[in-house]
């Protein structure tokens, strides 16, 4: 990130007659700094503010199974693959296993969360593989459980 400092042009307050130095540093002062960042594709823009969901800063998405739900944070420029990693600690079922939906489409573990449009509070379906489920309820009946 880099930090420019932008000077406002105005009016001189000297020309209306009721200005002094030591006011004309205090606006200065209040004025601010701007942040810029670089972006990608080399574009020198604006910082967006902290409360905007920009992409950036950490948000809260609450995943839907079938019958209950989570509400995890999460980096808004993590991916859906790392939010699989997360889950698979919240609900017992490895990365592989999961499928998450989110605008009904399923994503990819490589698709960035802020790319595809997730901000603060969205919500995530997630379903269990039904391939693999088949496979683990065959080696059940079976008599012997199948590590997959």
């Amino acid at each position: 990130m880099m930090k420019l400092r932008s000077k406002r042009f105005s009016r001189s307050s000297s020309k209306l007659g009721n200005g002094s130095k030591a006011s004309q540093e205090k606006n200065c002062k209040s004025i601010g700094e701007i942040k810029w960042e670089l972006r990608p594709g080399g574009m020198l823009v604006q910082k967006r503010e902290s409360n905007q969901s920009g992409g950036e800063g950490v948000i809260t998405i609450r995943v839907s199974t079938v019958s209950q739900w989570h509400d995890i944070s999460i980096d808004a420029t993590s991916t859906f693959g790392e939010l699989k990693m997360i889950l698979s600690l919240v609900t017992n079922l490895e990365p592989r296993e999961q499928r998450l939906l989110f605008r009904g489409k399923e994503r990819d573990d490589n698709e960035f969360l802020h790319m595809v449009g997730v901000r603060d509070k969205d919500k995530v379906l997630l379903l269990e593989d039904p391939a693999i489920k088949e496979m683990k309820l065959l080696g059940m009946a079976n008599g012997h459980p199948i590590s997959v």
